[in-house]
């Protein structure tokens, strides 16, 4: 006579069932939500490190798009007199622990991929890029973005070569319009 077995079946998660954990927005797409809205944009920016400042201007409009996943973003202005818009996405990767986004604008052709971290205390977001410069050959692209109350955020660049040094590229402020 067989005996019947004592060993159980482990009830392991179904593919379906460990994606959707992970693709369920939590508390990192919640700070990424606080910029959904309509902004002003004031600031400035340089092309080349030591290079002159150049006042920068616009209005970006910020939505969650793919049910509270990502932020999209749009902007429209002008720098050194010549129109300048983008679009962006900002997210955060549940399987990977970080923040996420690309970058593209009418600057250039590519598509800029970022990825990093927040703050322990949610007050900033920090995101790095490497990129090939057409000018300066492998660089650093590190974004930071600080959020500074409800109606206002400061968004930093910076340009780290492979000396390891790093310029400020550019410092815009951004407030609530609505």
């Amino acid at each position: 006579m067989a005996r019947e077995s004592t060993q159980r079946k482990i009830e392991t998660p179904s593919a379906m069932d460990i994606y959707a954990e992970l693709a369920t927005p939590g508390a990192p797409h919640r700070l990424v939500a606080r910029m959904a809205g309509r902004w002003s944009l004031t600031g400035n920016c340089r092309m080349e490190p030591g290079g002159d400042l150049i006042e920068h201007t616009g209005v970006s409009e910020h939505k969650m798009v793919l049910d509270g996943r990502f932020l999209q973003q749009e902007f429209s202005g002008e720098m050194v007199g010549v129109p300048f818009n983008g679009i962006g996405y900002l997210g955060y990767d549940n399987h990977t622990g970080k923040y996420v986004s690309t970058w593209l604008d009418s600057f250039g052709t590519g598509i800029y991929h970022f990825e990093g971290t927040g703050s322990d205390d949610g007050s900033t977001i920090t995101l790095n890029c490497s990129y090939d410069d057409p000018l300066r050959g492998p660089v650093t692209w590190r974004n930071v973005t600080k959020f500074v109350d409800n109606d206002n955020f400061e968004f930093r660049m910076y340009s780290i070569d492979s000396s390891g040094r790093k310029d400020e590229m550019g410092r815009f402020v951004y407030t609530r319009k609505a």
